[in-house]
């Protein structure tokens, strides 16, 4: 028997998450079964000798250690929507095939699975998805939760399927450096656009320079967030990437070009209110410029997602995008990490390495 510890969400978040809301658990998990079937035979009438076949299907499953974990902004509101007290967090890991009845994952296998914040899962593979079999050897595979997982997946589709970005355009990404902002920037600059990032700190600004960002500020010290906007784009933006929300939005959309298009990834300044924000209403703004605006989430485009992941991993090969991680050590700190990447703590990806 393997004991498993689990993080699960002791009370639902009241504004920005406590300690208080979280629990360490251990539960012990059972040995993963085998697969195969059985069935039984029920008669219904001896006279007429009716029979009900009842066939029940055993799934092969597998016991799972986890190496890495994410922590990511929707997992503040989906908490709300898809979670009830006492269940373990969301959230997503890369995990490691320690005992197997299931020939599709071995022993030793690499999978990215929907378990959420446990050191330990046994599953039925039905919610795993192979790392790719030729991951390559210097690239840690923490990354398949990051620039080669679903926050690349996320950046990727939002400049190809929803903006449509075009080489010599202007795109306006915010939380720029985050994990799906900075590689959402650094796509529009191989494709020939112009790009202009907002982040929260000097230091975050200057790894936007580094990524080739033609413009960043930081949005927390400038004496106006319009004249920065302008400042940096005097033509206005063509495209924006919303991660952000709240008042940002509102002054960013003034600045858009007729006929602008607006990818909303997130919306992280509104994740913690308790009182819903109200107005500026962006409805005027929108009719009067013709702007499409459009909310997304990766998991849309699910079926080109093995093409899409191997897009990612060649470029950062290449050389043509670069990841930036922030490593949290220990499961114990997953709430810790958690708030922290909800403060803006982190540059690029947050992790935590078990």
């Amino acid at each position: 028997m393997v004991r498993a510890q689990t993080w699960i969400l002791a009370k639902h978040f009241n504004g920005f998450p406590k300690e208080s809301d979280f629990q360490l658990k251990e539960e012990e998990l059972p040995e993963p079964k085998a697969g195969g079937s059985t069935f039984f035979f029920f008669f219904w009438d001896v006279c007429r000798v009716d029979v009900l076949l009842m066939f029940l299907f055993f799934v092969s499953e597998v016991l799972l250690e986890a190496l890495f974990l994410s922590v990511d902004p929707y997992m503040r509101p989906f908490s709300r929507v898809r979670m009830k007290e006492g269940d373990v967090m969301i959230g997503t890991q890369v995990a490691k095939v320690v005992q197997s009845r299931n020939a599709a994952f071995p022993v030793g296998a690499h999978v990215v699975s929907r378990g959420g914040w446990r050191t330990h899962t046994v599953s039925d593979g039905s919610d795993l998805v192979p790392v790719m079999p030729d991951w390559p050897r210097d690239v840690s595979l923490s990354l398949a939760l990051g620039t080669v997982g679903m926050p690349g997946l996320t950046a990727l589709y939002g400049i190809e399927e929803v903006l449509e970005l075009k080489s010599g355009e202007t795109l306006l990404v915010n939380a720029a450096a985050g994990a799906v902002g900075s590689v959402a920037g650094q796509m529009a600059k191989m494709k020939g656009c112009r790009v202009v990032g907002s982040a929260g700190s000097d230091a975050k600004v200057a790894f936007l320079k580094e990524l080739g960002f033609d413009e960043a500020f930081n949005y927390k010290t400038v004496a106006s967030l319009e004249e920065a906007l302008k400042k940096a784009a005097p033509d206005g933006y063509d495209c924006f990437f919303e991660n952000v929300g709240g008042p940002f939005s509102s002054v960013a959309m003034s600045q858009m070009k007729d006929f602008g298009r607006i990818a909303v990834c997130g919306s992280i300044s509104t994740y913690n209110d308790t009182e819903v924000q109200t107005g500026p209403y962006p409805q005027m703004t929108m009719i009067v410029k013709q702007l499409k605006m459009e909310g997304f989430m990766q998991s849309r485009w699910e079926p080109k997602h093995p093409e899409s992941l191997r897009r990612l991993m060649g470029w950062l090969k290449e050389g043509k995008l670069q990841s930036r991680e922030h490593i949290t050590k220990g499961f114990e700190n997953m709430p810790a990490a958690f708030m922290g990447m909800l403060r803006g703590e982190n540059t690029g990806k947050a992790i935590v390495e078990v």
